[in-house]
């Protein structure tokens, strides 16, 4: 799975295995990068996107465990490097999200989505800054949810504005260094994570708020993700994208 190729360039893709991180990973190996697959915990579910990308001629290995570990993460930017050469594009798609009232929430579900959705960004940043080739691009993640200010999802909604916070500032950090920062903050959008605990009819009624009158996929997130990582997209920089087909 993880032939190297001349003049590769290399996207590792966090949260690869499933959902925007697994669309996210077969577009860009589409693209013809070559993608380090990064899972939680799933490794069979990673090695089956791998040889999916490799089936279709492209270049792929996998690499896991929890992003809020730095020796995790420092792992996936060796396997990247060890297999083709460098790092050209970090996609950091993993994270958790638990739902509930403010007054309702379990601070252990608050303690668990800061460690995964703020310490793995930062744990993720860090490779990234001190890794990626110049000319690369780092794309981080955040929810339209910020903005709508949905409820239940003040501690996900919390956890990800301090990913927006941090995007700014770590693209002026990286002043100099011919890479890119931004942040993709999706709307609603049908992966598991997205459905798992809704009802039909709350499913409806969210996919009824864009005017575009539909939920997201992962693939309308995948496409997003490939502009800010082409060479089309390199002149954005430092912003935080609403994709979410209109909702205001």
């Amino acid at each position: 799975m993880d032939t190297p190729r001349d003049n590769t360039r290399t996207a590792i893709v966090t949260g690869g295995s499933r959902g925007i991180g697994r669309a996210t990973a077969l577009r860009l190996a589409a693209d013809g990068f070559a993608v380090v697959v990064g899972y939680s915990s799933n490794r069979a579910e990673a090695e089956k996107v791998a040889a999916e990308i490799v089936e279709r001629g492209g270049a792929a290995t996998v690499s896991g465990g929890d992003v809020s570990d730095a020796s995790v993460v420092a792992a996936m930017f060796d396997a990247a490097e060890t297999s083709y050469g460098g790092v050209d594009v970090v996609v950091h798609a993993a994270g958790q999200m638990k739902l509930a009232p403010v007054a309702e929430l379990d601070l252990a579900d608050l303690d668990a989505l800061l460690s995964t959705n703020v310490r793995g960004t930062f744990a993720v940043a860090q490779q990234a800054v001190r890794r990626v080739r110049p000319g690369g691009s780092v794309v981080l993640f955040s929810t339209s949810v910020v903005g709508l200010a949905f409820p239940t999802y003040g501690a996900y909604a919390a956890t990800k504005g301090a990913v927006e916070a941090l995007t700014p500032i770590l693209a002026k950090e990286l002043r100099g260094r011919d890479v890119t920062v931004n942040t993709v903050a999706p709307g609603p959008t049908a992966t598991d994570l997205f459905l798992d605990g809704k009802s039909e009819e709350q499913v409806e009624a969210l996919a009824k708020q864009p005017p575009l009158e539909r939920l997201g996929t992962p693939a309308d997130i995948a496409r997003t993700v490939a502009f800010l990582t082409s060479t089309d997209g390199h002149w954005v920089n430092g912003q935080v994208l609403r994709a979410n087909g209109g909702i205001i």
